[in-house]
């Protein structure tokens, strides 16, 4: 990789870490508001908010995975060249005459 491909992969995975935490932000603050209209509406009875908070969790888990995840980006020349090989193994070979 040279430099501009480096300054390029650094730029993408930092601007996911960022937009992560400004999710898990957002993921707060609505936690707080769906809590805060349950205990003014219906304190002590079904806890419907955990819909809506495990629903962003599940979301925070995938967001967070491609952030901070064992694969995050990085496409090698080798694994290119690799998926060139696998291509043209299996391609059907076109002979015309």
């Amino acid at each position: 990789m040279n430099n501009d491909e480096l300054r390029t992969l650094a730029r993408k995975r930092l601007k996911a870490r960022r937009d992560f935490w400004n999710y898990c932000g957002v993921w707060l603050g609505v936690s707080l508001i769906v809590t805060a209209v349950w205990l003014l509406t219906d304190p002590g009875g079904y806890f419907w908010p955990i819909w809506p908070i495990g629903g962003m969790g599940i979301a925070a888990f995938f967001i967070g995975l491609d952030a901070f995840g064992p694969n995050r980006g990085i496409i090698t020349e080798e694994a290119i060249d690799e998926e060139v090989a696998k291509i043209t193994r299996s391609a059907p070979r076109s002979d015309t005459k």
